[in-house]
């Protein structure tokens, strides 16, 4: 997958025309968190950046969440080719800020690759077809530190079966211009724990499953969007009672070149040593074009 990325992004970089910002603002969503073009938490059919069909576009991110027990901090970058194709790249550094988890730290990488397949979610507004990607994320977790003490430096540790991973997902996004309205579907085909920050698979389950995610946009001026999303997850722990995700969220694009998302998140339960649900800001900037 490391050697794939950088030839990939050879190869279509080299056949395509010049850059151009060519879509319309908004449209190449924000930087979900694990990197992908999207929403918040979960990815769209959309592809990053605003290079139109013959051109390219790019951006860099980075997001922090902060809830009552944890933080998350998530940096990356990603580049849309022909408005067909996206590559991505995100590091993930998960921290805990209260005992017994307060010197807790796990950092994984994320791999992604995006492929629209059928529709255009902007400009086929007379057809009810969306706008469809198929995706695959690759995740490698890199260990946990700070809990030396109890002999815990790796997530098998905990009850998870591997400690890398791959997610699938197909999104289907369609975009009603006259409604200024964005409804957004992703199913997922996963066995990643808290998004693979616990590890893949564990001794309640090891089984790959079906987890549904969906997002809702409204755009209230052509540089402001509200919106909302859900992301259902599995329970394959038992030293984790995992629960979906969801947001509430206001994103901001003041030029084609910079975005700003604030939201509302409750992650729900992440671990048993501290069981609260754990509801928090979450805030993210992306710079490209």
């Amino acid at each position: 997958m490391k050697k794939l990325i950088p030839a990939l992004l050879v190869c279509a970089c080299t056949s395509v025309s010049a850059q151009d910002m060519g879509k319309l603002l908004a449209t190449g969503g924000v930087s979900q968190v694990e990197g992908a073009g999207g929403g918040g938490i979960t990815p769209w059919a959309l592809i990053t950046g605003y290079g139109t069909r013959d051109s390219w576009g790019a951006n860099a991110h980075y997001t922090y969440i902060k809830t009552q027990d944890y933080k998350l901090n998530s940096y990356g970058v990603a580049i849309g080719v022909s408005d067909r194709l996206e590559v991505s790249f995100a590091n993930q550094e998960f921290q805990g800020s209260l005992a017994p988890l307060d010197k807790l730290n796990i950092k994984q990488d994320i791999f992604g690759l995006k492929l629209k397949v059928v529709g255009d979610a902007v400009y086929e507004q007379d057809s009810w077809v969306p706008q469809v990607a198929i995706g695959i994320m690759y995740k490698k977790n890199k260990g946990i530190d700070g809990l030396g003490a109890l002999g815990v430096t790796n997530v098998k540790q905990l009850g998870a079966k591997d400690d890398s991973g791959y997610d699938y997902y197909v999104s289907a996004t369609k975009i009603y211009l006259e409604q200024s309205l964005l409804l957004n579907a992703t199913l997922r085909a996963t066995r990643a724990n808290q998004m693979g920050i616990l590890g893949f698979g564990g001794d309640k389950n090891d089984d790959t499953r079906l987890m549904p995610e969906f997002s809702a946009a409204y755009l209230i001026n052509r540089k402001l969007a509200l919106g909302a999303e859900y992301r259902r997850k599995p329970h394959n722990l038992g030293v984790d009672n995992e629960k979906a995700y969801y947001d509430a969220f206001i994103a901001w694009f003041p030029t084609r070149n910079f975005s700003v998302t604030a939201a509302y998140a409750n992650l729900g339960d992440i671990t048993i040593f501290n069981p609260k649900k754990q509801k928090g800001l979450y805030l993210s900037v992306q710079a490209g074009f």
